[in-house]
């Protein structure tokens, strides 16, 4: 068994127009002094990183992971969630999904999913040149509106969704193992891929692809009402990145699942700060750790009630205390015979 790495922390919902979240530097020295060893890259926020420089230039990611090493973190994986789900967008989302896109490419979905595969496949690049084993994202999603069937979904929709969604991300895959990285899928209700249903069927159309993995996130699972510990004994193998997020589901007489359109606050599942929500991390931890999962655990805080600040804070001695370091050895070791095969056919009456 391997020992988790961390804590560490995804950059993206910190980063602001006031100091000390205004520049990469200043951040990761705030994230560094409140514990954190490791920080996850928004590729998407120049203020974080240049991806394009970092696709190119072997130097630039020398440098840069340099400077972040003299604060005292280091680059965890590169996050192209904005990106990725820019690789396939159902027209009822293009207006609000457009805003993702650099503004040359607004207004015209196929320059902007042409701009995408760029952006992933620079990002495939810039994770190879830093030594990174995975990368994190999301599949984008051309079914998402026909989620619950009603009208009927037309036969072989789903399928006809799913073959043109591995039809556009086989050649960034690809990409992914000429770089010898993983990519990481976030499975999030509003992609196509959110359960371990459809990345199966995912799965399948891109032929099992080796680098078509997930970014485990318990907390997406606990609103869909999944068991994310069964989760990890079926997929194990899949999981090359671990987003640290709770969560908890309340549903009374009025709402469920679907919440009434309420706001975040009011919704029955919610998103809240690490120890606030439900979820079962000591059993999470666990688990990973007794599968080998040798990569980070990475905070990534969505609270609809506590501050950022406050969840950053108390995120990470909560993500150290979670951590198991592995054992090397059996706790019975101390009663063992030392026996050899002679000894064994003895104890057996042979």
């Amino acid at each position: 068994m391997k020992t988790i790495k961390g804590p560490a922390i995804f950059l993206a919902q910190f980063m602001g127009d006031e100091a000390p979240f205004n520049s990469l530097d200043s951040i990761a020295h705030y994230m560094a002094e409140l514990g954190y060893q490791g920080v996850q890259i928004p590729t998407w926020d120049a203020r974080c990183i240049d991806l394009k420089q970092a696709a190119e230039s072997k130097t630039y990611c020398d440098e840069y992971q340099g400077k972040l090493r003299d604060i005292g973190v280091e680059v965890t994986e590169l996050s192209t969630h904005l990106q990725g789900q820019l690789i396939a967008v159902h027209p009822t989302y293009d207006a609000m999904f457009d805003g993702f896109a650099a503004p040359e490419v607004r207004n015209d979905p196929k320059a902007r999913t042409e701009w995408a595969v760029q952006q992933l496949k620079w990002a495939a690049q810039a994770s190879q040149n830093m030594g990174l084993k995975s990368s994190v994202t999301f599949s984008g999603a051309l079914a998402w509106p026909f989620l619950y069937p009603w009208p009927q979904r037309p036969a072989g929709l789903i399928e006809t969704a799913f073959k043109e969604l591995a039809t556009r991300w086989l050649p960034i895959l690809d990409a992914y193992e000429d770089a010898g990285v993983d990519v990481c899928y976030e499975l999030h209700p509003g992609e196509d891929l959110y359960d371990g249903a459809t990345f199966e069927m995912f799965l399948d159309y891109v032929g099992g692809h080796k680098r078509a993995n997930i970014n485990y996130d318990p907390s997406h699972f606990v609103l869909q009402q999944l068991d994310y510990l069964h989760f990890i004994d079926l997929y194990h193998e899949r999981i090359k990145a671990f987003h640290v997020k709770d969560a908890e589901f309340n549903p009374n007489g009025r709402q469920g699942v679907y919440s009434g359109y309420a706001g975040w606050a009011d919704r029955a599942g919610r998103f809240r700060s690490l120890g606030d929500g439900q979820v079962d991390f000591a059993g999470i931890f666990s688990k990973l750790s007794q599968y080998n999962y040798d990569s980070w655990a990475v905070l990534e805080w969505e609270c609809c009630i506590k501050s950022p600040t406050q969840g950053a804070a108390e995120g990470a001695p909560f993500i150290a205390n979670h951590i198991i370091e592995v054992t090397e050895k059996a706790f019975d070791d101390f009663a063992g015979t030392g026996a050899d095969e002679a000894f064994n056919r003895k104890v057996l009456g042979l």
